[in-house]
């Protein structure tokens, strides 16, 4: 008799103490100890012990030695500092984007496509006729011989231009990106991680840009009593200081850096977890971390303005949810008119990842 036989569900086991597996695990400790190999290494030890990570034929040793064989540790033969190496910054970016880009094509969010036809890169599902300086490759010939057949008969067959029919294309735009990271202290406060959920999209995102789309850009800004850019290769190593939050410098840092971007999609993000604290008046810093300043508010409020003259959206995930901050984030949004996010931190990279894709859609002519 023919037919299907089910046996009993065994789940694979996992191989203990292969190099792949620590390493995945290594790298995603690195994320949690700014870069700190040895802090990091530390812990992989402590978790070895506890869940018996390794075994008999492959040990913590043999793993640290696999790491600097490969290229992904260097020591100090004077002072014996263990440091991460380039290959291994790329490893955590590329890690992070598995991890964040993974669930949302799960989740099926998005696409790269802007809502304008024309001589674009990727095919729809629209047709026309064919007009002066389309491009031959975009002409559809199954149909266009339908077509000829329709309009004048198989038994004396002749193809004209009106016959010719050409699928449409949508047009991939070129979008210039600055991500802000909050640093300030409160970033860490109540028991609670913020920083590492920010790098961790902060180097997916970027690992996105530049594997997917090379020709955007992406510049990173770290905002707490000032503002300054960091490069790809300073987020792992990103900590949070014993900062206020000055919103109004990140955004003046951002905006000056679009201004020198030539592409005219522009569009800021922003993570924080609070209301904007500090102000710098010269060399004074004036800060008030109690309620909301009106000073520093009506400040913050003035930049959202100018970046809405300026034609760049700003696009703020608050990772809090007092109703007091929120009441400023909509204030804050609706001078801008850009969006907001009152976002966890388990879904925040998903949220920045669809926002990106969708704004890539837009052309500001």
């Amino acid at each position: 008799m023919r037919g299907f036989g089910f046996s009993k569900f065994k789940p694979n086991q996992i191989h203990k103490g292969g190099f792949d597996e620590l390493l995945k695990l290594f790298l995603e400790l690195l994320n949690y100890t700014s870069g700190d190999a040895g802090e990091a290494l530390a812990w992989l030890n402590e978790l070895d012990k506890q869940y018996n990570l390794t075994n008999d034929d492959y040990g913590m040793g043999d793993f640290i030695d696999e790491l600097k064989q490969k290229g992904y540790l260097n020591e100090d033969n004077q002072s014996g500092e263990i440091k991460i190496t380039a290959k291994t910054e790329q490893s955590i970016r590329q890690s992070a984007l598995e991890e964040i880009f993974g669930k949302l094509k799960k989740s099926g969010k998005g696409n790269h496509r802007s809502p304008q036809s024309g001589q674009g890169d990727e095919k729809n599902a629209e047709r026309r006729e064919f007009e002066f300086g389309d491009s031959l490759d975009q002409i559809d010939m199954t149909q266009s011989i339908h077509n000829a057949q329709v309009n004048h008969g198989i038994g004396d067959f002749m193809m004209t231009e009106r016959d010719l029919e050409v699928e449409e294309m949508d047009y991939k735009t070129l979008t210039s990106t600055v991500l802000m990271i909050d640093i300030s202290h409160s970033m860490i406060l109540y028991g609670e991680d913020r920083i590492t959920p920010a790098k961790k999209v902060a180097m997916a995102l970027a690992e996105l840009i530049r594997t997917k789309y090379p020709k955007d850009t992406l510049d990173i800004v770290v905002f707490g009593n000032d503002a300054w850019p960091i490069s790809l290769q300073d987020l792992p190593y990103l900590q949070v200081g014993p900062y206020h939050t000055n919103t109004y410098a990140g955004l003046e840092l951002a905006t000056d850096l679009l201004r020198r971007r030539k592409t005219h999609n522009k569009q800021i993000f922003m993570i924080t977890d609070g209301k904007p604290t500090c102000l710098k008046e010269g060399t004074r810093y004036y800060k008030n971390s109690i309620g909301l300043d009106r000073k520093v508010v009506n400040k913050t409020l003035n930049m959202a303005a100018q970046c809405k003259r300026l034609k760049i959206p700003i696009t703020t995930f608050m990772i809090a949810k007092d109703p007091y901050l929120q009441q400023f984030v909509r204030k804050f949004t609706e001078t801008n008119g850009g969006k907001a996010f009152y976002s966890s931190l388990t879904g925040l990279g998903e949220y920045i990842f669809e926002d990106y894709i969708k704004n890539r859609r837009k052309t500001v002519r």
